[in-house]
């Protein structure tokens, strides 16, 4: 019997779900999971009719841990190093360059890579009581896969060095009010109906909408220069501008303006 997929992989509608599946072990972020997390976007992302993924973890314990440190023990040299390294962070990319908003969903912990996942996504939604750790100096390394950089862009750089340096688990109040969580959600079963709420007026966006405001955003991040931001501000203005679904929304605007 084929051993199950440690990604599940759901399609619904304008959604697309992943979830690392993997509980008993802390969702490792295997080669296998972040292949399948790769595979997966490449194939949804450029769907014009996707406006959202969300990545979560099986269970409640965790979101996802680091890589599976069974798996790293080979990883010895330079070269190796190098190369493990960039094979997560080509994954995390992709992440990144994903067209529309990718919303990391915290039903537990995100350490280690975990937390470097959930810092690559736009949007992240954690439970009371869960943690992100960027604890990668408990095994005496640091972050790999781009993750340390996207944490000082979220929080500053001092925030992101005391996380960093006393391996700090941030709660999830905590996160809230530095900017590191979108949204403090009171128990697991309030999830569900706080992502659908939370999604809800991203799933209400064109498609042209939502990847000239993603776009945006993704170019300050990669440290993108002021003129070559407003040009991507403009060319995706113009595109939605002449686009079938905005002379739509001018028609439905103009049609309640009457009726009012």
């Amino acid at each position: 019997m084929a051993e199950p997929s440690p990604l599940r992989v759901e399609r619904e509608g304008a959604i697309l779900r992943l979830t690392v599946d993997r509980p008993e072990r802390h969702n490792p972020l295997s080669m296998a999971v972040l292949t399948a997390l790769r595979e997966a976007l490449l194939q949804h992302a450029h769907d014009d009719s996707l406006r959202c993924v969300l990545v979560s973890g099986a269970g409640e314990r965790y979101f996802a841990a680091g890589g599976d440190v069974l798996e790293l023990e080979s990883v010895r040299s330079d070269d190796d190093a190098r190369l493990m390294s960039d094979r997560g962070r080509t994954v995390l990319d992709t992440v990144r360059d994903c067209p529309v908003p990718v919303v990391a969903v915290l039903n537990g912990d995100a350490i280690g890579g975990g937390s470097e996942l959930a810092v690559a996504c736009d949007f992240r939604l954690m439970r009371e009581g869960t943690h992100i750790g960027f604890i990668h100096g408990k095994l005496a390394i640091t972050s790999a896969w781009g993750g340390g950089p996207d944490l000082a862009a979220l929080v500053g750089p001092a925030r992101a060095l005391r996380m960093m340096s006393r391996c700090e688990l941030v709660p999830a109040q905590t996160a809230l009010a530095w900017g590191l969580a979108d949204l403090v959600v009171p128990d697991a079963a309030a999830m569900p109906a706080a992502v659908e709420a939370f999604i809800a007026p991203i799933l209400a966006q064109t498609r042209a909408a939502l990847t000239g405001a993603v776009e945006q955003t993704r170019a300050l991040r990669r440290g993108e220069p002021y003129r070559e931001r407003r040009e991507i501000e403009q060319r995706h203005f113009v595109h939605a501008w002449v686009h079938e679904d905005h002379w739509a929304a001018v028609e439905r605007f103009k049609t309640r303006k009457r009726g009012a």
